[in-house]
């Protein structure tokens, strides 16, 4: 057992550092091929930074263990409003009155309902793949059409803003950090699917919630730290954003692609409660989103507490 939970964590290490290798090859190879960098912030970092859900979810796929697909989605939602902004919330409030993220919000919702729908025709085939990447692409080309505007107003710092981007990296590096992510992403997809279903099955709890908990919370590290440090320098529209930037495309982006490898089956645990905590945590960024308010240490550990009271509950 000690085996598998250090294998477990050794695939999740990989899998986050070959995602950030990812990113940084495939935005400095982009920017030297001449794309624009608005395109390559809206697209490759938008992708990238979900690459290690992504090769999670093929691979429990193919593993035969989809359920762990759908779990790490939803777990991750979860854990990204509860855990990831009631965490930064903690240590200073986070000033979400002054933004105005009503219509990402919006979009969020919207997909999370239409996912909701999905699972409940489930099991998730291709063809419900197609609806969800279909409104993936209704949001990135609402999105484009909004920084393009937002470009032609405010002039040249969208080069300093795209993440990963380096304008003296060499060609060695770039292609190294290429070979480093394509290579290390499924290698750390396959270490961490096979090693959590081995701790599923020695504790006798199924994979679905190995994907709620524990895959869930490692594949959320990421937006934790971003999100701390984001709050610290108050950029609260950076750490707010960046949390429904994930749940868009985790619903979207990485059910869709992944249901094209094969069918997800959905267990009758998530129709009854998981999908509606994920739709009831969603809902309460609400009053920061519309009313004004600020999240605020009470409001962080509220949020946190939800999250610890969802982990116990599910696990007993």
């Amino acid at each position: 057992m000690l085996t598998a939970f250090g294998l477990t964590g050794l695939g999740l290490v990989i899998l986050l550092f070959a995602g950030d290798a990812l990113v940084k090859g495939a935005v400095n190879l982009a920017l030297r091929l001449g794309i624009p960098a608005l395109v390559v912030s809206l697209t490759i970092v938008a992708f990238g930074t979900s690459a290690p859900e992504l090769l999670i979810a093929i691979s429990s796929i193919l593993d035969g263990v989809p359920d762990i697909a759908l779990g790490n989605v939803v777990g991750s939602n979860t854990a990204n409003i509860l855990l990831v902004l009631g965490v930064p919330a903690i240590l200073a409030t986070m000033h979400t009155s002054e933004l105005d993220t009503r219509k990402s919000f919006n979009f969020m919702i919207a997909a999370t309902i239409l996912f909701i729908a999905v699972c409940f025709w489930g099991p998730i085939t291709w063809t419900h793949g197609l609806v969800l990447i279909a409104a993936l692409l209704v949001v990135l080309f609402d999105q484009a059409r909004t920084a393009f505007a937002q470009a032609d107003s405010g002039g040249a710092a969208q080069e300093e803003e795209v993440e990963g981007a380096d304008p003296d990296m060499r060609w060695w590096k770039i292609i190294v950090f290429l070979i480093a992510g394509l290579i290390g992403l499924p290698l750390g997809a396959h270490l961490l699917v096979e090693n959590a279903s081995i701790i599923a099955r020695a504790f006798n709890i199924s994979e679905a919630i190995i994907g709620l908990t524990l895959v869930a919370i490692g594949t959320s590290l990421p937006e934790l730290a971003t999100t701390v440090m984001a709050t610290l320098r108050r950029q609260a529209d950076v750490a707010l954003g960046n949390v429904i930037g994930s749940n868009l495309f985790n619903l979207l982006a990485i059910t869709g692609i992944a249901s094209f490898v094969g069918p997800i089956p959905v267990d009758q645990e998530f129709l009854v409660f998981d999908l509606w905590v994920m739709l009831a945590a969603s809902l309460l960024l609400i009053p920061f989103v519309y009313f004004g308010r600020n999240l605020t240490r009470i409001w962080g550990f509220l949020l946190a507490g939800l999250y610890i009271a969802y982990l116990v509950f599910l696990l007993a």
